[in-house]
C-alpha cells in the first residue's frame, strides 16, 4: 500500500490541489503526430526506451530554445555595447575603497611626472635668467625701426615707451624738479604731455636729417678732391710683374676632362642597315654589271672608246684650257755614284701602264668588293686572274680604229674562258653537271654561290621553287662526286656550306631531299638482306649523306624527322651488314664516329656502337679461349674472318706510323703490297680506340657504365695487352684502360634482402572465457570500458554534427526570411513610389488640358 501512495504522489503535480486525484490532466497527443519505434523482437524483463516518441513537439521544443540563444547572438554579433571598468582594483576584492584610492592617485601622479623622451638628460631642468625662462626669452627678437638712425636703429625714448606702453599715468603724476626760486610748478595735464613728446620727436628727427644731408654733401666733396688727385697716383705695373702677381691655378683632371667631352667630335649618324632583299638586289644588280662588261669584251667592243674621243676643237682653239693634274717633275737621286733617272722613267712608265689599264675598265673594279659582309671572293678572285693575266703592253699611240681592233682581239681571248657572273638555276641535274663539270673546286664554288645570289627568292615569284630544286640536284652531285674513283673530297667539303645555306632558307624541302635518299638506302638495304639472305655495307655516297644529315639538322633532338631516321639507319647498317674485309671495317668505323657525333650533345646510349667496337677488337686479337662474353652478329667466335685484323709480321708493325685513316678505303681502294694492307689494319685498330675512349668519356655517367664496359676490359686487359703492338696502340690501350677505372660506380648490384626466418604457424585453439551471456565477448574490463568510451565518443560526435547542421539550417531559414521581409519591403516603397508618381502624372496632366480648353 505505501508504494501505490508513493506512485500516486509521484504523479501528482507538485501544485495540484489535494483532492485531486491525477492532478492536471495532460493534454492527449495527436496520433498522427505520435511515431513509434518499433523493436526487432521483445525482451522480458527490459524496459523500452524511447519506444514512442513526439518529433513534432521535440522539433518545436528545439526551435524554440535556438530562438532565444542561437538567434538572439545571431542578431547581436555586430554590436559592442559592452562597458569594461578599467580602473584599478576596481573588480579585486582583496583591496579597501582607501587603498585603490591611494593606488590610484600614485598611478596618475607618476603618469605626470613621466620622461616624454628616455634620451633628453635636460628635460626636467629650465634655465632662468631674472625671474624669466631663457626659452621665452630667446623667442623674442628686438625690432628694427626703418625711420631711425643707424647708431640709434631699433631704440624709443623712455618717455615715449612709458606714455604709450609702460601706462601714462606715472607721467602725470610725475613731479617735475624745483626751480631755483623755490617756487613748484603746477603738474601738466595728459594732452599738453603728449605734444611735449610729439615736438620733441619731431625735432629729433629734424636734428637727424640735418646730420644726414651734412654727411652726405661732404661725401660729395670728398669724391670731387679724390678725381683731381687721382692723376697724380696713377701708376701702371708692367705686365711681366703682373703675370708674377696673379697665378692662375692649373686645372685639374676633371675640368680637362669636361672641356675633352664638350670640344669632341659628336658621333655622325650612319646609314640604316639593309634588309637582305635590298642586298640580294645589290649584288644581282653588280653581276649583272660585270656580266655585261664581259660580253664587251667578247664582242670586241672598246668600253673607253668613248671618253677618248677627241672633243670638237674650233680654229679660234690654241689649246692651252689644259690643267696640271700633278706635279711631272722627277726626283734626283745617285746609287754608287750615279744617277738613277731612268730607273725612276722606267717605274714612272709602269705605274702611267697600269693606271691606263685601270682607267680603260672601270666596270671592272667596285670599291664594294672588300667591304661587302658575305666576301664575294670569287669577284675578288675574277678580279685577281684578270690583273694576273695582265694585258699586253701598250703600244705608241695609233689612229683609233685600228687601236680599236687590236684592243679588241686581244681583249676577246680572256674574255672567252672567263666564268659568266650570271647563271639561270639549272632545271635538271644534268643542266647542272654541265655547268660543273671541267672546272676546278674553287671555280664550281663560285658557280652555285652565282647562281644562288642571281636567283635569290626576294627577286622573282618562282627562284624559291629553282632554289629548292638546286638543293636537290646539289645533293645527288654530292653523291656522284663519292662515287667517283678516286672520290673528291674537298669538293664534297666546299660544297656543304651551300648545302647549309639552302637548307636555313628552305628546310623543309631540304628535310624531304634527305629523307628520300635515306628511305632509297634502307629499301636496298632490305632488298638485299631479302634476296641473298645478307647485307653489305652501302657505298660511300650513303655514308655521306649520313655525314651531312648531321651537320644540316640538330642532332640533339629526342625526336627529329630527318635525324631519328638516319639514326635508326646506322643502327641497321652495324647489326645488318657483316664485316667481310677492310673496306667494311673502315666504313663501320665510319659510321661509329658518325653516331659519335651524332649523340655528343644528348649522350643518348647506342647499345650497337658497343657492339661494333667490341667486334672490331676481337678480330684484331689472338688466343681468344676462355672469354667470358658472347659475340652477337655481325660478328662471329670463329671462322674465314674471325682474325681479319690481326697482324703477325713484326716488321710491318715495327714500320707503323699512326696517320689518319683515309676513305678512299671505303670507295673501294685495294692495298697494293702486304705491308700497305698491315697499316691499314693497324691504322683502324687505333681508330677502333679512339673511339673506345671517346666512348668512356661520354657514357661514364651512366649507372650501368661498368656493366657496359666490361667485355671491353676485358679484351683490352687479357688479350691486347700482350700482342706485340707499336708503343702507340698501347698507350691508347693503356689511356682507354685508366679512364675506365677513373668512373665512378654508381649502382649496386641487386641482392636478395636478408631478413629473419619467419616461424611456422601453430594451429592451437584460442580459449576465451564467457563472462556474460549477451555481452561482447573476448576482452576484459579494460578492453569492454574502452569499447564503450569509444562507441559513446561516436554516438556523441554524430549528435553533435546533427545539431550543427540542424543550427545551419536554421540560421539559413532566418536569412531567408529577413531577405524575403526586406524585399517585401523594397516592393513595398517602391509600389508606394511609384502611385505617388502615377497621382502627380495625372495631375499634370488634367491641370495641362484645363490650360489647353482655356
Amino acid at each position: 500500500m505505501g508504494k501505490a501512495r508513493a506512485a500516486a504522489a509521484r504523479r501528482k503535480g507538485p501544485g495540484a490541489p489535494a483532492g485531486a486525484p491525477g492532478g492536471r490532466a495532460r493534454p492527449n497527443p495527436n496520433p498522427f503526430e505520435v511515431k513509434v519505434n518499433r523493436q526487432k523482437f521483445p525482451v522480458l524483463g527490459r524496459k523500452a526506451r524511447h519506444a514512442v516518441g513526439q518529433p513534432g513537439v521535440s522539433r518545436a521544443r528545439a526551435v524554440q530554445k535556438r530562438t532565444q540563444t542561437l538567434l538572439k547572438e545571431y542578431r547581436e554579433r555586430d554590436k559592442s555595447n559592452i562597458f569594461t571598468d578599467k580602473r584599478f582594483g576596481e573588480y579585486s576584492s582583496n583591496m579597501s575603497s582607501e587603498e585603490k584610492m591611494v593606488r590610484r592617485f600614485a598611478l596618475e601622479q607618476q603618469r605626470q611626472h613621466e620622461k616624454k623622451s628616455i634620451y633628453n638628460l635636460n628635460e626636467d631642468e629650465e634655465l632662468t635668467h631674472c625671474g624669466q625662462s631663457l626659452a621665452d626669452i630667446e623667442k623674442h627678437n628686438d625690432i628694427v625701426d626703418s625711420d631711425s638712425d643707424p647708431e640709434e636703429r631699433g631704440t624709443l625714448s623712455a618717455e615715449l615707451t612709458a606714455a604709450h606702453f609702460g601706462g601714462g599715468g606715472g607721467l602725470l603724476h610725475k613731479k617735475t624738479p624745483p626751480q631755483q626760486g623755490g617756487e613748484e610748478e603746477k603738474p601738466r595735464s595728459r594732452r599738453e604731455l603728449i605734444e611735449e613728446l610729439i615736438a620733441k620727436s619731431k625735432q629729433e628727427k629734424r636734428e637727424r636729417q640735418a646730420q644726414r644731408e651734412g654727411a652726405l654733401e661732404l661725401t660729395e666733396k670728398l669724391d670731387q678732391d679724390w678725381k683731381e688727385i687721382q692723376t697724380l697716383l696713377t701708376h701702371r705695373t708692367p705686365k711681366s710683374e703682373n703675370r708674377d702677381k696673379k697665378e692662375h691655378p692649373k686645372p685639374d683632371a676633371y675640368d680637362m676632362m669636361v672641356r675633352e667631352l664638350g670640344l669632341e667630335r659628336k658621333a655622325q649618324p650612319s646609314n640604316r642597315m639593309k634588309t637582305e632583299e635590298e642586298l640580294a638586289k645589290e649584288k644581282q644588280d653588280r653581276l649583272q654589271k660585270l656580266e655585261a662588261a664581259r660580253l664587251r669584251r667578247m664582242r670586241g667592243e672598246d668600253e673607253a672608246g668613248d671618253a677618248r674621243k677627241p672633243k670638237h676643237l674650233s680654229a679660234d682653239d690654241l689649246n692651252d684650257s689644259f690643267v696640271l693634274d700633278k706635279d711631272n717633275r722627277r726626283l734626283l737621286s745617285y746609287t754608287d755614284g750615279k744617277m738613277s733617272i731612268k730607273e725612276e722613267q722606267s717605274g714612272e712608265a709602269s705605274d702611267g701602264e697600269s693606271e691606263e689599264e685601270q682607267g680603260e675598265d672601270p666596270s671592272d673594279e667596285d670599291p664594294g668588293d672588300s667591304s661587302d659582309p658575305e666576301g664575294h671572293s670569287d669577284l675578288e678572285s675574277d678580279a685577281g686572274s684578270e690583273e694576273d693575266r695582265g694585258w699586253p703592253d701598250r703600244e705608241p699611240r695609233q689612229a683609233p680604229g685600228k687601236r680599236m681592233t687590236s684592243d679588241g682581239h686581244k681583249a676577246r681571248e680572256p674574255a672567252k674562258t672567263e666564268l659568266p657572273y650570271t647563271f639561270a638555276a639549272p632545271e635538271s641535274y644534268e643542266e647542272l653537271k654541265s655547268l660543273l663539270s671541267g672546272k676546278t673546286m674553287e671555280e664550281q664554288l663560285v658557280v652555285v654561290e652565282r647562281i644562288q645570289t642571281c636567283n635569290h627568292p626576294s627577286l622573282a615569284m618562282g627562284n624559291k621553287a629553282k632554289l629548292e630544286k638546286l638543293f636537290g640536284f646539289l645533293l645527288e652531285y654530292v653523291g656522284d662526286l663519292a662515287t667517283d674513283d678516286p672520290p673528291e673530297l674537298r669538293v664534297i667539303d666546299k660544297l656543304v656550306v651551300q648545302l647549309y645555306n639552302l637548307c636555313q632558307m628552305f628546310p623543309d624541302s631540304a628535310s624531304s631531299s634527305i629523307k628520300f635518299v635515306l628511305r632509297d638506302a634502307m629499301h636496298e638495304l632490305e632488298g638485299a638482306i631479302e634476296a641473298g639472305g645478307r647485307a653489305v655495307f652501302p657505298g660511300l655516297d650513303v655514308l655521306v649523306y649520313l655525314k651531312i644529315a648531321g651537320m644540316l639538322f640538330p642532332a640533339s633532338d629526342f625526336r627529329h624527322p630527318v635525324v631519328t631516321p638516319a639514326l635508326v639507319c646506322m643502327s641497321q647498317l652495324l647489326t645488318k651488314c657483316p664485316v667481310l674485309s677492310l673496306q667494311d671495317v673502315v666504313k663501320g668505323l665510319f659510321v661509329c664516329c658518325v653516331f659519335l657525333d651524332y649523340v655528343s650533345l644528348s649522350r643518348r646510349f647506342i647499345p650497337e656502337l658497343i657492339n661494333f667496337l667490341l667486334g672490331i677488337l676481337y678480330v684484331a686479337t689472338p688466343n681468344k679461349h676462355g672469354h667470358g662474353y658472347t659475340l652477337v652478329h655481325p660478328f662471329r667466335a670463329s671462322g674465314k674472318n674471325s682474325e681479319l685484323l690481326l697482324v703477325s709480321d713484326q716488321e710491318d708493325t715495327a714500320t707503323w706510323q699512326r696517320r689518319g685513316l683515309s676513305l678512299g678505303w671505303a670507295g673501294g681502294r685495294k692495298a697494293q703490297t702486304k705491308t700497305e694492307a698491315n697499316h691499314t689494319r693497324l691504322s683502324c685498330l687505333a681508330v677502333c680506340l679512339a673511339l673506345v675512349k671517346r666512348c668512356v668519356l661520354l657514357y661514364g655517367p651512366l649507372p650501368s657504365f661498368h656493366t657496359i664496359m666490361r667485355p671491353l676490359r676485358a679484351l683490352l686487359t687479357e688479350h691486347l695487352a700482350d700482342c706485340g703492338h707499336p708503343p702507340e696502340l698501347q698507350e691508347l690501350c693503356q689511356s682507354a684502360l685508366a679512364d675506365m677505372e677513373k668512373q665512378e660506380q654508381c649502382c649496386r648490384p641487386l641482392v636478395c634482402e636478408k631478413s629473419k626466418p619467419l616461424p611456422l604457424k601453430l594451429f592451437t585453439p584460442r580459449l576465451v572465457r564467457v563472462l556474460e551471456f549477451g555481452k561482447k565477448q573476448g576482452s576484459s574490463k579494460e578492453e569492454q570500458e574502452r569499447k564503450r568510451l569509444i562507441h559513446k565518443h561516436k554516438r556523441e560526435f554524430k549528435g553533435a554534427v546533427r545539431e550543427i547542421r540542424r543550427d545551419n539550417q536554421f540560421l539559413a531559414r532566418m536569412q531567408l526570411s529577413e531577405t524575403l521581409e526586406r524585399d517585401a519591403e523594397r516592393k513595398r516603397k517602391v509600389k508606394q513610389l511609384f502611385n505617388s508618381l502615377a497621382t502627380q502624372e495625372g495631375e499634370w496632366k488634367a491641370l495641362k488640358r484645363k490650360k489647353f480648353k482655356k
